[in-house]
């Protein structure tokens, strides 16, 4: 995560800024405006970065498994996200970004990246509880 640019950390504090506060509409709008400015690839950047956060340090080699229980019947931005966060988790920055891609193509990047934001701040408070 370190190897990011330092507009990509910022932009990624500021989505999850908005994610605690339970403020949607500037999780969007911070992903818009990012967009705005650096194109997708910009929002992939953040996306990977939430990915980051979400996992920590990821294992040095690949193979990681990790566990979504009924996965198979979420909605689809909730699998995008467990496909996502696993992508990062197993160092497949191309997996990455072709579900990026599709999610683009499906006309659901948004509703992905909210459920992104929110799921990283659940992780973030998971390890806050005792």
């Amino acid at each position: 995560m370190t190897d990011l640019p330092e507009q990509t950390l910022d932009d990624a504090a500021a989505v999850l800024r908005s994610a605690l506060d339970g403020d949607g509409d500037g999780v969007v709008g911070t992903f818009d405006a990012v967009v705005d400015r650096s194109g997708l690839a910009g929002a992939y950047g953040v996306a990977w970065c939430l990915a980051a956060t979400m996992v920590g340090d990821a294992p040095a080699t690949t193979g990681a498994a990790l566990d979504f229980p009924g996965i198979d019947q979420a909605g689809y931005d909730t699998r995008w996200v467990a496909r996502f966060v696993s992508a990062y988790a197993n160092h497949d920055a191309d997996t990455g970004e072709a579900l990026f891609g599709a999610a683009v193509a499906d006309g659901l990047l948004p509703d992905c990246l909210l459920t992104l934001a929110g799921s990283t701040v659940a992780t973030l408070r998971s390890r806050d509880t005792p």
